[in-house]
């Protein structure tokens, strides 16, 4: 019984997507097989199926047009030479422009994906640069090791950029980017003491000290170190 309402659900969330739970074919006839079927299963699939032929063949001039599915952002993108646009997701999309995300913490899973996509974007076109885009908490220092191996091996320049956070072995990818993208990546922690020092008036030896580890401070300490003007307190009535 479970697993036929997981079908209905994932067909009337997923909607004029393909069919998440059970068989495309399934999905475009409203038909399941019977250990899925529960009450009103099978109409409710032909509703979906109906709404999906509807729009997916709704036609303006030459071009078709066919409502985003809902779940991972999706972005039209038409194959060159193709008549028409299909939906395809927005990381699946950002490849094609040779940009790459590291967002998680990295693992071997993670290391040797990006590893097949930098392989496969250097052998399609080694003349263009890779854009790594890095917010990442760091992680395994092996498969930290093997990306960056991959990223001297390959020809193609790897520009890497920061947005967010870039800790432990995420910070030695990043440093190991473009040259000419690392040299101005070397001054971020230099500029981010001189700013905090000029807002806080702390010395810069103090505050390099203090960001050597984390610090957390009450209301009053912010104050008294110079990172808030005035704490504000509650009048008793």
């Amino acid at each position: 019984m479970a697993r036929g309402f997981c079908a209905v659900v994932g067909a009337l969330l997923v909607g004029q997507a393909t069919a998440f739970f059970g068989s495309p074919s399934a999905f475009m006839t409203g038909t399941m097989s019977p250990g899925l079927r529960t009450p009103g299963a099978t109409s409710a699939l032909g509703r979906e199926a109906r709404t999906y032929r509807r729009l997916s063949t709704a036609k303006s001039g030459a071009a078709s047009t066919v409502m985003m599915p809902i779940g991972v952002p999706k972005v039209a993108y038409r194959v060159p030479g193709a008549p028409t646009a299909d939906w395809v997701d927005i990381y699946n999309r950002l490849y094609r422009e040779r940009i790459i995300f590291l967002g998680q913490e990295i693992d071997d899973e993670l290391a040797n994906q990006i590893i097949g996509v930098l392989l496969y974007l250097d052998s399609e076109d080694s003349t263009k640069p890779i854009y790594l885009y890095v917010n990442c908490p760091g992680g395994s220092v092996i498969a930290g090791l093997a990306l960056f191996d991959t990223m001297q091996h390959i020809r193609s320049e790897v520009v890497t950029i920061n947005v967010g956070l870039a800790a432990s072995m995420a910070s030695f990818i990043l440093a190991a980017g473009a040259k000419v993208e690392a040299t101005q990546i070397m001054h971020i922690r230099d500029n981010i003491v001189r700013m905090y020092a000029m807002m806080t008036g702390q010395t810069q030896e103090q505050i390099t000290i203090d960001l050597d580890r984390d610090n957390f401070m009450s209301a009053q300490a912010a104050a008294d170190y110079g990172l808030v003007d005035n704490v504000i307190k509650l009048s008793k009535k």
